[in-house]
């Protein structure tokens, strides 16, 4: 799939993602290929990314917002 971080002054990441682990208001959550259509609000955090090939890499977020969509996940971050 394709994961997407931005915020409002530069793209922190644009590439292809095994799965994306999310800071929920609700609590955290994991998006993996062909993840139902979704949109949530993010709190401080960390956004975990496993990259193909194994590599993890960890962004903290203080807030924001992320789309699912077809394999697509954008989030906008602050």
């Amino acid at each position: 799939m394709t994961l997407e971080v931005i915020s409002s002054s530069e793209i922190l990441f644009k590439g292809d993602a095994e799965s994306v682990t999310l800071p929920g208001v609700m609590g955290s959550f994991t998006v993996l290929k062909n993840h139902a259509s979704l949109i949530s609000v993010l709190k401080a955090g960390s956004i975990v990314y496993k990259r193909p090939g194994g590599e993890e890499i960890s962004v903290d977020i203080k807030g924001g917002l992320v789309d699912v969509d077809n394999n697509v996940v954008s989030v906008c971050v602050y």
